[in-house]
């Protein structure tokens, strides 16, 4: 049953990353964020009512949760979705993963969270292998290039998911449930990129072709309803730190499925950048008590000296 809900939860995010980008084109990209998670919220919310979770916070917790909804469900998306028109699936799924090294920055920030020695390390070969992947942007920097523009989009993107997921960890020090608030945190985020649609004046219209609607609604139930629903429950039974090293396992994935649909060409550069930011993110996510397992068992052994 483990298995079973990794293989999900990988295979749910490791292919929304190209769902994304079956979803560019007709229909704004702010318009197909709104219906994404309009529609998850409408699951959500039923399933909250089925469950008999009450959404009945205070005022001032419904402040909270809205911030957690614009940032973690509104300009997150709707930055990675303008950032993906100009970069492959995987590339973006590699960019979205250094949210892990965001979460350690800002956890210390504002939660008080201790950094150990093993982030700094893990955060040093993730930003190190971003930086060989887009080396040649970063060389020639110019924002009206798609490459520089989808990396810059792409990273604004996920800061905004890592201030989302930060105020979601404060909600729950508050005592708000994960799953109501993030029920919430949808509806809230769907409100606030209809209200941007409509001062955007963009066209609330639908691409009615298999491919729009079968991303979309993959999008919105596999990727964000059931995907989220098996994290919990790994979380619920095997802890979150090693429920986390789905975030190892996805950007493969991603990757995988980049290669095969869009051509993903892979380079030396490449190669290796993305193996530093897979490494990046095992030493970020590895517990400490597991570091010293295996640095003890890595330790050459000596005999004692003899008299």
């Amino acid at each position: 049953m483990i298995l079973l809900l990794y293989a999900v939860t990988v295979i749910a995010w490791g292919f929304s990353w190209y769902g994304v980008q079956l979803q560019l084109g007709v229909v704004a990209p702010e318009v197909s964020v709104f219906y994404r998670f309009a529609l998850s919220a409408a699951v959500m919310y039923a399933f909250c009512r089925a469950t008999g979770r009450a959404i009945d916070f205070r005022p001032r917790d419904h402040a909270w949760v809205a911030a957690q909804g614009l940032f973690l469900f509104g300009t997150n998306f709707y930055l990675v979705y303008l950032g993906a028109q100009y970069l492959p699936s995987g590339l973006v799924s590699i960019l979205f993963s250094l949210v892990i090294v965001m979460n350690v920055v800002g956890g210390a920030l504002f939660l008080h969270n201790r950094v150990e020695p093993r982030m700094v390390i893990g955060a040093i070969f993730g930003i190190g292998g971003i930086a060989v992947i887009f080396w040649p942007e970063l060389a020639h920097f110019d924002l009206t290039q798609g490459g520089a523009k989808g990396m810059v989009l792409v990273l604004c993107g996920t800061a905004s998911a890592a201030t989302g997921m930060l105020i979601s960890a404060l909600n729950q020090r508050r005592g708000l449930g994960v799953v109501r608030t993030n029920t919430m945190g949808m509806v809230y985020g769907s409100l606030f990129l209809f209200v941007f649609c409509l001062a955007r004046g963009a066209e609330f219209r639908m691409e009615w072709t298999a491919v729009y609607l079968g991303s979309l609604l993959f999008l919105a139930i596999i990727s964000t309803v059931v995907a989220f629903a098996t994290y919990l429950t790994l979380v619920g039974r095997i802890g979150p730190e090693r429920a986390s090293y789905s975030s190892v396992l996805f950007p493969l994935v991603a990757l995988a499925v980049s290669t095969w649909m869009e051509g993903f060409q892979w380079t030396t550069g490449a190669i290796f950048g993305v193996g530093c930011v897979l490494v990046g993110n095992l030493f970020v996510l590895t517990p400490p008590a597991v570091v010293a397992r295996l640095t003890r068992r890595a330790a050459p052994t000596t005999a004692p000296a003899s008299d």
